[in-house]
């Protein structure tokens, strides 16, 4: 404490510089209560550090100045200590000298927008920063606070070296960076909330997200780099790029603004979350899935520099809205873009500009579209995982009750991504009434328990009791009223369709999807025909092939396979960029042996040309 006393506690003095102290000293040292002065070499005005590396204010040296009072008393610096959580309260005023210098930076940044520190500093450092500047300025010293919550053990229990459930934090570090730990963090809690580490949880986040993103940029440079891709041509208009083009910069778009505002209101893992399902959910399983082709087929044209483009902007600005929370890959990834296209003038992505959401460029009936049509997707391929149909064997249709010509007009609107993405055939639109289907419903405990309480019993033995009537009520209406008191919605239930012979059924999100598992002959050829394709291509990457290499294929006669071959002849060599396939008695050189499905394998030679 700068407080120094006489002895009778009549007389005292608080010392507020090093200026004051020293002119202090030298009436002491006038009084002759010092013999000199220890601030003799200190010259007022000069905050370099030689200059206050002239004296030494820790103890024991400053227990020994005496000052002398006004009326001609000795005094004696106070020995009591104040609590120490004075000094962290004064950080923002001692890391810039204030007020001795910097003032101008001081009041451009006081009060700080926000500060963070762990929970137990409630009553510590967020008290004492508050305490001081109110006495200071009668104001706050901060606008925003985020209080960090503990890390405990993966089953919840605090980290202890006795229990031996303590993570070490620097072989963590060492093991898996910087930056899959700081995703893991971020995206798995609130920082508020207690985070239950669990080491696995980064792998996850490693292969999941950064390696999605890592793909995702590995097969941009692979076929940037065929084509000599350097962003040099003009920008192509957004109204002339197809339409999975608007698609992915609409979302791009809706992410941003999401993101923005979500950093501005400290949601950290929203924004994590919102990134990481953009990444994997709509750019690589949607957009570069659909996209594919464009790429590695066909000359350079309009169209791939437009799927070049609008990949090359995704992957530039996921690298700077996710640099916050991943500074170092983030910075990494920007500069292997950037070094290439020199489009920004900084090739650090810290240094650049955040990116601004472009409103006229988001489309909500596209995006609307679109999600049906992942919807209808991830149902549909469920239903095949569950019967154990793979995705390569095409079926022939699905059937997909409709409410009006709404949603069939947007499901029409993306009938080709269905038919390809889910290789079907066709589509059949029935109605929500139709009685091909059987609608189910039982109650939703989840929504029920909380939303009702001791309600709830009473809520589910009236849906347990509904008729066709009372499901096509809560679906028109989205609400039904069990009594005068209770109102129940769509949340409150489930509804799905009973499975009819030949078919699989689900209902999920408010859609409901019927698929024709019956495979025919022709859908069967054609199914070992998609195999065939496959492994052809898995070979052509075992040789180190280039994706641009032409190939002439023979295959030892087989019966199972030939017609299957034969019918699907163009596809087969469109898909594998063969010049000639043909069939042969025998093969004597370079022959490999392949399984495909059903117990059925070939022999068979690929030559590069």
């Amino acid at each position: 404490i700068p407080i120094w006393r006489t002895d009778d506690g009549e007389e005292e003095i608080c010392i507020s510089s090093v200026k004051m102290l020293k002119e202090e000293v030298k009436k002491s040292v006038q009084a002759g209560f010092m013999n000199s002065n220890p601030f003799k070499n200190f010259e007022a005005g000069n905050f370099t550090e030689e200059n206050y590396n002239t004296f030494d204010l820790h103890r024991p040296y400053v227990d020994d100045i005496i000052l002398v009072s006004d009326s001609g008393k000795s005094m004696k610096r106070e020995l009591d200590l104040i609590d120490v959580w004075f000094d962290s309260g004064s950080m923002p005023y001692a890391q810039l000298h204030y007020p001795f210098e910097n003032k101008d930076i001081f009041d451009k940044n006081f009060p700080s927008d926000f500060i963070a520190e762990g929970v137990d500093q409630t009553r510590g450092w967020f008290f004492t920063l508050h305490a001081i500047s109110t006495m200071l300025f009668d104001n706050v010293a901060y606008k925003n606070v985020i209080s960090n919550g503990l890390v405990l053990d993966k089953n919840g229990n605090k980290m202890s070296k006795r229990l031996g459930n303590a993570v070490d934090p620097f072989e963590t570090l060492d093991t898996h960076g910087a930056d899959a730990c700081r995703w893991y963090m971020m995206s798995n809690a609130q920082p508020w909330d207690n985070l239950k580490f669990d080491v696995s949880g980064i792998e996850e986040v490693k292969r999941k997200f950064f390696g999605t993103l890592y793909n995702t940029y590995s097969f941009f440079a692979m076929y940037a780099n065929i084509d000599r891709f350097t962003y040099s041509e003009k920008e192509i208009d957004i109204n002339e790029r197809t339409e999975i083009d608007r698609w992915i910069i609409s979302e791009l778009n809706s992410l941003i603004f999401e993101v923005e505002k979500n950093y501005e209101d400290y949601e950290p893992t929203k924004v994590a979350r919102l990134i990481q399902d953009f990444v994997i959910n709509k750019l690589s399983n949607w957009h570069i899935r659909l996209s594919r082709r464009r790429f590695w087929k066909g000359e350079y044209n309009e169209d791939k520099i437009s799927a070049y483009q609008t990949l090359y902007e995704c992957l530039e600005k996921i690298t700077i809205i996710s640099a916050p929370i991943a500074p170092f890959y983030m910075d990494q990834l920007f500069k292997d873009l950037n070094s290439v296209s020199q489009k920004k003038l900084s090739n650090c992505v810290h240094l650049s500009d955040f990116p601004k959401s472009d409103l006229s460029k988001i489309d909500a009936d596209l995006e609307q579209k679109m999600d049906i049509a992942q919807k209808i997707v991830t149902m549909v391929l469920s239903l095949r995982k569950k019967e154990r149909v793979r995705v390569r064997q095409p079926l022939q249709k699905i059937m997909i009750p409709i409410n009006g010509e709404k949603m069939k007009s947007q499901i029409n609107s993306v009938k080709d991504i269905l038919l390809s993405e889910l290789n079907i055939k066709e589509i059949e639109f029935i109605s929500t009434d139709s009685d091909i289907l059987t609608k189910q419903i039982k109650p939703n405990f989840k929504t029920l328990g909380p939303k009702f309480g001791k309600d709830m019993k009473l809520i589910a033995s009236i849906v347990n009791q509904f008729t066709s009537e009372d499901i096509k009520q809560i679906e028109k209406l989205g609400e039904y009223k069990i009594n005068s008191d209770i109102t129940i919605d769509l949340l409150d239930v489930e509804i799905s369709s009973a499975d009819i012979p030949g078919w699989q059924v689900l209902s999920q999100d408010g859609f409901t999807v019927a698929l024709d598992v019956t495979i025919t002959d022709n859908l069967k050829q054609e199914g070992l025909a998609r195999e065939l394709v496959n492994r052809i291509q898995n070979i052509r990457k075992e040789k180190g092939f280039e994706v641009t290499d032409k190939i002439k294929i023979s295959v030892e006669k087989n019966e199972v396979l030939e017609n299957a071959v034969t019918n699907n002849l163009s596809y087969i060599c469109g898909e594998t960029l063969a010049t000639d396939l043909k069939f042969v008695s025998k093969i004597e050189n370079e022959k490999m042996y392949i399984e495909l499905v059903d117990n059925i394998s070939i022999n068979l030679q690929i030559k590069k040309i």
